[in-house]
């Protein structure tokens, strides 16, 4: 395809964010659906609650905290669980044990943009799948290392930089980055790196943006479409 009718989407997007991994799920339908434009994906971070220790807390006191009482809780995931179902995506909110920091799983995200084409978006899929599917603790690193080694990356490398301060500080500068363009909610996403469409919009809303910053830059237009 050529240049012109090619764009980038930055997913600005925290891997325990349910929203997200619907959105996750439009996002491939809407790639699929603009099928005559190059889409090219990459993952961005964002912490929906950095305060969370690096070893997790209990989910079911974190959220008890959150959101006050059980039947709030149970409200949340009840609206929430049908329309995963729709995108084909089996909420198991019950299994999930520990409200996981994300920040290691944001760092071999970082890494696996750099592992290979399409790894990152494997990756993400995986940990999202592990969180809501799994009730896995991706906080852990022996998860996010087994995790890595199924996306295509190289596990043994990911093992060894997990425990180090590597890309800590990068991070956290990129998820700072996020909250100064005025990003205060997931997923966000983020077309040629102005235009953005916020919130897990349905897979035409996503396509139809697709389509039109793909034509608008092709016409040399691109800054109209972001104003």
């Amino acid at each position: 395809m050529s240049a012109e009718n090619s764009i980038t989407v930055d997913v600005v997007s925290d891997v325990v964010c349910p929203w997200c991994f619907i959105g996750q799920k439009r996002l491939d339908k809407a790639i699929a659906a603009a099928s005559d434009v190059d889409v090219r994906v990459s993952w961005r971070p964002f912490q929906l609650d950095p305060t969370i220790p690096p070893g997790g807390m209990d989910r079911r006191q974190y959220m008890l905290g959150k959101f006050g009482s059980e039947e709030r809780i149970q409200q949340i995931h009840a609206r929430i669980e049908p329309l995963g179902e729709a995108e084909g995506i089996h909420f198991a909110f019950g299994a999930i044990k520990v409200a996981a920091n994300t920040l290691d799983a944001h760092r071999v995200i970082r890494w696996a943009g750099a592992a290979g084409e399409d790894a990152q978006n494997r990756l993400v899929r995986r940990l999202f799948q592990l969180n809501f599917e799994e009730g896995a603790n991706i906080g852990d690193h022996a998860v996010l290392v087994k995790a890595a080694g199924e996306a295509g990356m190289d596990a043994s490398v990911v093992e060894t930089l997990l425990p180090t301060d590597a890309d800590v500080e990068a991070v956290r500068n990129e998820i700072a980055t996020a909250s100064r363009m005025g990003i205060t909610g997931v997923p966000c996403f983020l077309l040629e790196g102005k235009y953005a469409v916020m919130g897990a919009q349905d897979a035409d809303t996503l396509a139809d943006a697709i389509r039109q910053v793909a034509q608008a830059k092709a016409r040399g237009e691109l800054e109209t479409v972001a104003d």
